[in-house]
């Protein structure tokens, strides 16, 4: 038995790590997309398991895409 208890996103659950691999770049898109939801929201810190400190990274190189338009905004189709 496991000393964390059992739940989506209960108390004591250990969080998933998110595997990234070198350094957070703009130009991979393919890394920044796993970071990201199905509608184009930047994950949380707690569901992706991150460090404050990589967690900024990764929403910096994520809006930096996003102006280069290399990410979209959001992906919605109308």
């Amino acid at each position: 038995m496991s000393q964390y208890s059992s739940g989506q996103f209960g108390m004591g659950q250990e969080p998933r790590r998110a595997s990234i691999k070198g350094p957070i770049d703009y130009k991979n898109s393919e890394e920044l997309r796993r970071l990201m939801t199905n509608n184009g929201k930047i994950q949380s810190r707690k569901r992706l398991g991150l460090s404050a400190k990589e967690q900024k990274q990764i929403t910096q190189a994520i809006k930096r895409a996003r102006h280069m338009a290399i990410l979209p905004f959001t992906n919605a189709t109308a």
